[in-house]
C-alpha cells in the first residue's frame, strides 16, 4: 500500500504541472498522508493484538506445563502426555507469534518512515506552490484554529482513531450480546 502511495507522490512531484493543478496535487498528497496515518494506526493495532495473543499463548504454555507437573506428581501418565502435547502446541504458536511480532514491528517502522517521508514531500509541495489571496486567508485561519488546539478536517488522525474505536466498541458490544444470547440458549437446553 505504501509503495503505491509513495509512487503516486513521486510521480506527482516529478510532473511539471501548471499552478492550477498544483492545488489538486497538494490535496491528493494530503489525502495520501491521512491514509498513511490511518494505516500506521492499523499496524499499531495489529501489533497490540499480536502481543496480546503471544501473552495468552505464554500463559497457556505455563498452564500446560503446570498441569503436566501436577499429573506427574500423582503418576497420571495419560494426563502428563496430554499436557505435553498441549505444551508443544503452545510452544509452536509462541514461535510463530514471536516471528509475526517481529515482522509487524518491522512493518510498523517502515510505515512510520514512509509516513515521515510523505509528510516531508507534502510540506515541500505545499511550500512550493503559489497561493492566491483566498488561499492565504484560509491558511491563516486554519493556522489560527490549529494554534488554538483545533484540527483541520481531513488531517486529524484523532477523528479517524475515534471512529475506529467506536466501530470496535460496537463490534465488541454486538459480540457480547450474542454471547449472552448464546449462554441463555445453552441454559434453556
Amino acid at each position: 500500500m505504501f509503495e503505491r502511495l509513495r509512487e503516486s507522490l513521486r510521480r506527482a512531484l516529478d510532473a511539471a504541472t501548471p499552478p492550477g493543478d498544483l492545488r489538486d496535487l497538494a490535496r491528493q498528497m494530503r489525502e495520501a498522508v491521512v491514509e498513511a496515518r490511518v494505516a500506521v494506526q492499523e499496524i499499531q493495532e495489529a501489533r497490540s493484538r499480536t502481543e496480546r495473543a503471544l501473552a495468552a499463548e505464554r500463559q497457556g504454555l505455563a498452564d500446560a506445563e503446570r498441569r503436566g507437573r501436577l499429573a506427574g506428581e500423582i503418576q497420571d501418565a495419560e494426563t502428563v502426555a496430554v499436557a505435553g502435547r498441549f505444551a508443544a502446541k503452545h510452544r509452536e504458536r509462541i514461535t510463530v507469534l514471536e516471528q509475526k511480532l517481529t515482522a509487524v514491528q518491522a512493518e510498523l517502522a517502515l510505515a512510520q518512515r514512509d509516513l515521515e517521508e510523505m509528510h516531508a514531500q507534502l510540506k515541500t509541495a505545499e511550500q512550493g506552490r503559489p497561493l492566491n489571496q483566498a488561499e492565504r486567508s484560509a491558511e491563516a485561519a486554519w493556522r489560527d484554529i490549529q494554534a488554538a488546539g483545533g484540527a483541520r478536517p481531513g488531517t486529524d488522525v484523532q477523528d479517524d482513531l475515534l471512529k475506529a474505536d467506536l466501530d470496535r466498541v460496537q463490534r465488541e458490544a454486538t459480540a457480547q450480546r450474542q454471547l449472552e444470547d448464546l449462554k441463555k440458549k445453552m441454559r434453556k437446553d
